[in-house]
């Protein structure tokens, strides 16, 4: 499969980063982002996979199995929220990135549960488990079908610069899918109820659209929304995964522990926080009489660029420090 070069904004020869990676290859072949994603994450991924739990095993040796489990699950849910989901105001270009990221999380997850399930996390059978936990295939024999047209037909050419844009803007939404931001929620019971799941789903819609237009003036407020997204897809694949790998077949909701909660009381609170930081300097824009060609309009809609700018780009510099 050809894969598209990125440009190496450190200006050195390292090997560009797993999102990237990924991003080139699903660009080039954007009807099959599904396999591409399963492949790439056993391939690049699962190497790593017996390390990280090893160190996990160190980190905490009274830990029972279960409680490994666990752990395994609430770490790649961490990381699923952390990486994927700043997307907002005029970052809005990270998207497909930030979705990248997201999904190999994810990923990693469910190779690191087929490793403590005794499994090996480099094995070809672990890309057809995640096409299936995903619910891209229904069993296993159909995704490992698709993964072997997927890699074994002929190398995908790399489409004309015009047309990747519009590969990536599809291969985006289809991301978005599989990661719960478009469809949160499985659609289960009350079958019978179409007028009410339609009236869910667009109020679902609705409030992304709402969400997308306060985004651009304070994008910190997707934080807490995709927060929620992803903590709800995350957690219906983990319980896939356990039942999976595991025969633990209860898929019932668990009930939150409190150190998730601080997580998603400081995401809100950044989010009232980018919120305040625009109005406050429109407020003090206004109440100084500052205008530009005799109009307050230009230097108001410089301000509220600015400020989204620097607010966001404040905390997307603080979160990629501390990584």
């Amino acid at each position: 499969m050809t894969h598209l070069e990125f440009p190496n904004t450190a200006g050195s020869r390292k090997e560009p980063s797993p999102e990237r990676s990924l991003l080139a290859s699903v660009v080039t072949d954007p009807g099959h982002l599904p396999e591409v994603l399963a492949e790439f994450a056993v391939r690049r991924i699962g190497p790593g996979v017996p390390g990280s739990l090893d160190r996990l095993r160190q980190n905490h040796p009274d830990a029972t199995d279960a409680e490994l489990r666990e752990r395994v699950i609430a770490r790649g849910r961490r990381a699923v929220v952390s990486e994927g989901s700043f997307v907002g105001g005029p970052f809005l270009v990270l998207i497909p990135v930030a979705f990248c990221a997201a999904l190999l999380s994810q990923a990693r997850t469910v190779l690191e549960l087929a490793a403590l399930d005794g499994r090996d996390p480099t094995a070809g059978a672990r890309a057809g488990e995640l096409l299936v936990l995903q619910g891209v295939y229904d069993d296993t024999r159909q995704a490992q079908e698709a993964l072997a047209r997927t890699t074994g037909g002929n190398a995908a050419r790399a489409p004309a610069r015009w047309r990747r844009w519009v590969a990536l803007w599809g291969v985006t939404l289809r991301m978005a899918r599989l990661l719960g931001v478009l469809t949160p929620g499985e659609e289960s019971g009350d079958k019978g109820r179409r007028v009410r799941r339609i009236a869910v789903r667009a109020w679902r819609w609705l409030l992304l659209g709402l969400v997308f237009l306060v985004g651009m003036v304070a994008p910190l407020v997707w934080l807490p929304y995709m927060t929620v997204s992803y903590r709800g897809s995350d957690a219906r694949l983990a319980n896939r995964a356990l039942a999976l790998y595991f025969a633990e077949t209860d898929t019932t909701p668990r009930r939150r522990t409190s150190r998730s909660e601080p997580g998603a009381a400081a995401a809100a609170l950044r989010a009232l926080l980018s919120l305040l930081v625009p109005f406050v300097l429109i407020a003090v824009t206004s109440l100084a009489g500052l205008r530009i060609a005799d109009s307050q309009w230009p230097l108001l809609g410089i301000t509220l660029t600015a400020a989204s700018t620097a607010v966001g780009g404040l905390w997307y510099w603080r979160h990629h420090r501390r990584r």
